[in-house]
């Protein structure tokens, strides 16, 4: 066993115990660290499952549009930092293309997932319904 094997174990266990002993000792004691009050302060939340659901996919799909704007974006500077070399021109129309691609397909996926949730609202609520039975 060499001098640095011998350290890496020293080095091993210490991490260890420095993780271990403090929750074993938190796990013995009936220490109120004040974890109770701020448990019963948060709540989840109560609104309905299809505005959860829409507002997450708005938030991804406004993510993704700005990484292809920064996509059209970065095109157009490697466009303009080209000094006229052809094959970094036609490196830099592809990443336009790309971006915009990615732009339109991010764009037609929110429309759906709007008309879909819209069309999911208005056929699951109560005020809304006109099936008789």
């Amino acid at each position: 066993m060499t001098k640095k094997d011998i350290v890496r174990i020293a080095i091993a266990t210490a991490g260890t115990a420095a993780f271990a002993l403090p929750l074993a000792a938190l796990a013995t004691s009936n220490l109120d660290v004040g974890l109770n009050q701020v448990g019963n302060s948060i709540s989840l939340g109560n609104a309905d499952i299809r505005t959860t659901i829409a507002r997450i996919i708005n938030v991804l799909m406004g993510l993704l549009g700005i990484i292809a704007v920064i996509m059209i974006l970065i095109g157009g500077f490697k466009w303009m930092t080209a000094g006229g070399d052809e094959t970094k021109v036609g490196d830099a129309r592809k990443f336009i293309l790309q971006g915009i691609v990615g732009l339109v397909v991010i764009l037609s996926a929110w429309a759906i997932a709007t008309f879909v949730l819209s069309q999911l609202v208005t056929a699951t609520s109560t005020s809304g319904s006109t099936l008789q039975g």
